[in-house]
């Protein structure tokens, strides 16, 4: 490999190109494809696609080169490229991800408008229907009902045309429509019942109830999980418990508690069936049922417990879940209860996610002293500092602006305590990251310094080009010149770099 495409003098003034000029002159391995993938999307957002494209054909594994080809087709589309992009799509070598490429440019087609483009670059797709819905949903924006209509009968896969009426009905949702919105839905169940795969015809037959709550038909909201129902019961798969939870969260959205609880009734697996009642939790809390909403929070709370590890089948979702529960009763303004729930997970690593999850719905909720004892009570500093970030954010979106920076600037001095490098280096650049956003441009200047001395001591290459990477979303444009300090710390990283 003797090309190269970034050079000394690029990568010393510009942080994205130093994270490739490491990346490109690394060995060929999972971790070079990994810190290729980092910089690829990064010099696309810029509009670098001739470098992006040349950057991304060097990866040896030809999937993911093939998946970052994609990528750069996709934009030369934004762009106008039209030419380029095809020629980045033949290029790809593997045909059904070459096929992909021409799907998508043709959806930026018909995105934009340019109708005739998209169905010459459909004809040239191995399953065109995707398109084809792309092309009937621009229509009906543009006001072309008779031609949408058209295009959806050319359709041949039942699904896609019923996604295409979804997005169209959720179109005239925005525009308070509700009459049209419910007509293009009974044409997409009408579909639904079409589709030949049956866990497919269930989830669309699902979501197409869900929309039909959002329509303000509660009666075909319900009429459509009944059909979803008699579907998912007949199943003998693992997909059968998740699909009937699923249902029954439906039917209580829509206003039917007993046809909800009886369907449930019929869910076996304990975690689908925690997850479920929490569904039921919420929606009782939005309707300001909170007696209601309390009471089944805590019976999933009690189900979930109650599993077994030999009536376990996902572990991760299980734990998942548990923090899942332990969030909304912080969101119940039962806080104590939530620290007492995540501190009882079993596992370690999920046990402080929860933790961090509850603190962060504390902070949003103003209660800042529950949410600091959550928050304490998250022993490692790396994980403490993860927590931060999320309350900062947190803080940001109820316009606690101040609490935000108090919280990442403690963020920030925590970072020396963690013995992970990498990991230390990218909390630090998250922070800054959030620091710039909330204005504060001098102490998001200095964090990201902090974080570029972090990443000259990342022994790893891969995981230095990713930091690098990471870090250069701060960096405005290539041409925006670095600090000195940043910039001699940067030659100095790349002075251990291989030529």
């Amino acid at each position: 490999m003797s090309e190269r495409f970034v050079t000394r003098a690029a990568a010393e003034a510009d942080l994205l190109a130093a994270a490739a000029f490491i990346a490109e002159r690394m060995p060929q391995s999972d971790d070079r494809s990994e810190a290729i993938s980092a910089v690829v999307p990064r010099f696309l957002a810029r509009g670098e696609v001739d470098l992006a494209a040349g950057l991304a054909d060097t990866v040896d594994d030809p999937h993911v080169r093939d998946r970052l080809l994609i990528a750069v087709a996709a934009k030369c589309a934004e762009l106008d490229d039209d030419e380029y992009a095809m020629q980045i799509a033949d290029a790809i070598e593997e045909y059904g991800l070459q096929s992909q490429a021409r799907e998508a440019i043709a959806l930026i087609k018909a995105g934009k408008g340019d109708l005739q483009k998209a169905r010459e670059i459909a004809a040239e797709v191995l399953h065109p229907d995707e398109v084809l819905a792309g092309i009937a949903v621009k229509q009906a924006e543009s006001g072309d009902e008779d031609a949408a209509t058209e295009t959806l009968a050319s359709i041949d896969y039942p699904s896609s045309s019923a996604a295409a009426l979804m997005a169209m009905a959720a179109m005239r949702l925005a525009k308070d429509d509700h009459l049209k919105a419910a007509e293009y839905l009974e044409s997409a169940a009408s579909l639904g019942l079409e589709i030949e795969h049956e866990e497919e015809r269930i989830r669309v037959l699902t979501d197409i109830g869900n929309a039909f709550i959002d329509a303000k038909r509660g009666d075909k909201a319900i009429e459509t999980f009944e059909r979803a129902r008699v579907f998912a019961e007949e199943l003998d798969n693992v997909h059968r418990d998740a699909l009937i939870a699923a249902i029954a969260q439906g039917l209580m959205r829509a206003g039917s508690v007993d046809l909800a609880d009886r369907t449930l009734d019929a869910v076996a697996d304990k975690t689908q069936i925690a997850n479920t009642l929490l569904g039921f939790a919420r929606e009782y809390w939005r309707r300001d049922e909170k007696d209601e909403a309390l009471e089944a929070l805590d019976e999933a709370y009690e189900v979930l417990r109650s599993q077994k590890d030999t009536e376990t089948r996902d572990s991760k979702a299980k734990y998942v879940l548990f923090g899942s529960i332990a969030a909304q009763f912080a969101g119940f303004e039962k806080g104590e209860r939530a620290i007492e729930i995540a501190e009882a997970i079993d596992d370690h690593d999920y046990s402080m996610s929860a933790l961090s999850q509850v603190a962060q719905v504390l902070t949003a909720r103003g209660s800042d002293e529950q949410a600091e004892q959550a928050m304490r009570a998250i022993g490692e500093p790396y994980d403490r500092m993860i927590a931060m970030i999320g309350m900062s954010d947190a803080a940001k979106r109820e316009s606690r602006d101040e609490l935000a920076i108090t919280l990442l600037n403690d963020a920030v001095e925590l970072a020396e305590e963690v013995p992970q490098l990498t990991a230390r280096a990218n909390a630090v650049i998250e922070a800054a990251k959030r620091l710039r956003a909330l204005r504060q441009d001098a102490r998001a200047s200095e964090t990201a310094s902090a974080a570029l001395g972090f990443i000259a001591d990342i022994r790893g290459e891969s995981s230095r080009a990713i930091a690098l990477a990471n870090l250069s979303d701060l960096q405005e444009n290539a041409d925006t010149p670095l600090p000195e300090s940043d910039a001699e710390a940067l030659r100095q990283i790349l002075a251990q770099n291989r030529m």
